[in-house]
């Protein structure tokens, strides 16, 4: 590197406040210590200029660039500090990208204010590249002006900034291309909806078709699956298999619920009200979710006192269910209690938790549709959000008002209120699939399966016949009759909805005329609206919706053939009980004659 001149000598000594000390050392012999000691201040001082990371230049207003340190230079694109040091008027256009007017600024700036702090601009480099920089410039109020400034290279931020500015805007027009694609696609979808809605003068009838097509096929998946996981199979086969059964599980839960909240929506819903016990209506709940706290680590606990309530028992059981449901679903460690108490000429029923909370903020916005609060376990995110809104939905239709206090981190109360009555009118629907005799009155028993889907026959009769049954399948009447071949069956599972509008209640009524005797029976179905469950109450016989489940089917089959089937018979699932003979005869059977 080229020897400084002595215009930069004298420079960097005005920079680093020197002056002409080192001149005068010769002339006052007594200052000669103080003068070394100086002296080697400067050197530290010029080492530091000469190493520094960051740039340093000292500049004159009136003459240009004086002095200038190595890492300007590299900063620049030179090879020696030399190069860099312009007059006045070649910084305008070799140092600035501004030129000349963000010189004149600069300048104004100074005088103004005495330094400039913080200062980003861009500078040339010598191929004719900018770099971005960072400038802190202090102006020296003597009568040369000079400035001494310090710079960095701060292009790789501005850089970063950019690309993260065009991210955003890459983004945003994706948003915004989406959102576009959203409008468009919510714009067909009311379309579609308002067609639906035009084209279908009975609401009832659509969601009960619409149950029907979606519900079949899981139906006969999920008896198929049920069928496997009864079997000894390996683990590795087990272990599949009980996937399999989750997933279908979690596709059950969602179609519900997607069906439910129609129906409420469409005001397809009314109450059945009557008077019920109160821990007929509470005990199943808590025995069915009693198992399933146990599978997630929590104790259930139930404190249902005797008292009775007038209600619709379906809708009742839905909204506990619900909450019971979520409760479980929320809480990671402690306890879920169902309870009721007293309140003068109500009860009140109440669901409480020990887990995560609420946050005051989220208390509304709960019970609307597609709202979840963010499960710890992904694994228990199987719904879509719906389970509260139904809860709404219903308690609105009942004229309840529901009742929510939580504490973030301790846990939560869901309570309603129900009228109180005196006693019971009749026992709770269901009753009649509660009792389940001792020991297993299935084996070697004959049953009858009626159903339109040769699927659903294919899977009953595997998981039928696993129980060690002896199965008939059969479509229609006539295939039913063949099928029995003079015979009485001990049982009948027939569907609902058979074909040419044939109905499962008119099959069994014809065969019952055949054979003169109140064969036992179990109606399946997945029509879930209030005219098909209303037309259904009529029945002697227990109900099951679809997608059948394995354990609740064996129960009604046991409570039916086993020893407590001198129990009175109640409507099962949905429906209340009814005397026999509710049935129509054979001679109301639409379709050939016998």
């Amino acid at each position: 590197m080229a020897r400084p001149s002595e215009q930069q000598q004298e420079a960097l000594a005005g920079l680093l406040g020197l002056g002409s000390h080192s001149a005068r050392k010769s002339h006052y012999p007594e200052l000669l210590a103080r003068l070394e000691e100086l002296e080697a201040e400067r050197n530290r001082y010029k080492w530091l200029f000469e190493h520094a990371v960051h740039g340093i230049f000292q500049a004159s207003l009136g003459q240009g660039l004086r002095a200038a340190n190595p890492a300007l230079a590299q900063m620049l694109g030179y090879d020696d500090p030399q190069q860099v040091l312009w007059s006045l008027e070649d910084m305008a256009g070799q140092l600035f990208v501004g030129g000349e007017a963000e010189m004149r600024r600069i300048r104004a700036l100074l005088r103004e204010r005495g330094g400039l702090f913080g200062y980003e601009t861009r500078l040339w480099r010598r191929d004719g590249s900018h770099i971005e920089v960072l400038m802190n410039l202090l102006l020296r109020h003597d009568e040369e002006e000079l400035v001494e400034g310090f710079v960095a290279d701060i292009t790789e931020r501005v850089q970063a900034q950019q690309r993260l500015q065009t991210m955003n805007e890459e983004l945003e027009r994706r948003v915004a291309e989406r959102t576009h694609e959203l409008e468009e696609l919510n714009r067909q979808l009311r379309q579609a909806r308002d067609a639906a809605e035009a084209a279908n003068h009975s609401k009832d009838k659509y969601l009960a078709a619409a149950s029907h097509d979606l519900l079949q096929p899981l139906n006969a998946a999920r008896l198929l699956v049920d069928t496997l996981r009864e079997r000894g199979l390996p683990a590795a086969e087990l272990q599949l298999v009980e996937r399999t059964h989750l997933a279908l599980e979690g596709a059950e839960t969602l179609l519900t619920d997607l069906l439910e909240i129609a129906r409420l929506d469409q005001s397809a819903i009314r109450p059945d009200l009557d008077d019920y016990s109160l821990d007929e209506l509470l005990a199943p709940l808590a025995s069915e979710f009693e198992e399933v706290a146990r599978a997630a680590g929590l104790a259930l606990r139930a404190r249902i006192p005797r008292l009775a309530v007038r209600t619709d028992a379906r809708l009742l059981s839905r909204i506990l269910r619900n909450l019971l449901s979520n409760a479980c679903r929320y809480t990671e460690r402690g306890s879920v209690l169902l309870g009721a108490r007293r309140r003068g000429g109500k009860v009140r029923l109440e669901v409480w938790d020990t887990g995560r909370g609420i946050p005051a903020d989220q208390l509304q916005a709960i019970f609307l549709e597609f709202n979840q609060l963010d499960a710890g376990r992904a694994s228990e995110r199987r719904g879509v959000g719906l389970g509260l809104a139904i809860v709404d939905r219903i308690a609105g239709i009942l004229g309840y008002r529901i009742e929510v206090h939580s504490t973030p981190g301790r846990g939560s109360l869901f309570a309603i209120e129900v009228p109180l009555v005196r006693k019971p009118a009749r026992p709770a629907p269901g009753e009649a699939i509660a009792r389940v005799s001792a020991g297993d009155p299935l084996p070697g028993r004959r049953l009858l399966v009626v159903d339109n889907e040769t699927e659903i026959l294919f899977s009953m009769s595997a998981l039928l016949g696993q129980w060690g049954c002896e199965v008939l399948t059969a479509t229609d009447l006539e295939g039913a009759r063949k099928a029995l071949d003079g015979r009485a069956p001990d049982a009948i599972l027939v569907d609902y909805h058979l074909d040419h509008g044939a109905t499962g209640c008119q099959l069994l009524g014809a065969l019952r005329e055949d054979y003169g005797a109140e064969i036992a029976a179990v109606m399946i179905t997945a029509d879930r609206s209030d005219d098909c469950r209303r037309a259904l109450a009529r029945l002697g016989v227990p109900l099951l919706n679809k997608p059948l489940k394995p354990g609740k089917l064996r129960a009604a089959l046991s409570a039916l053939l086993g020893e407590a089937q001198g129990a009175p018979r109640g409507a099962g699932e949905g429906a209340g009980p009814s005397p026999a003979g509710g049935c129509v005869g054979a001679a109301q059977w639409p379709g050939p004659a016998r």
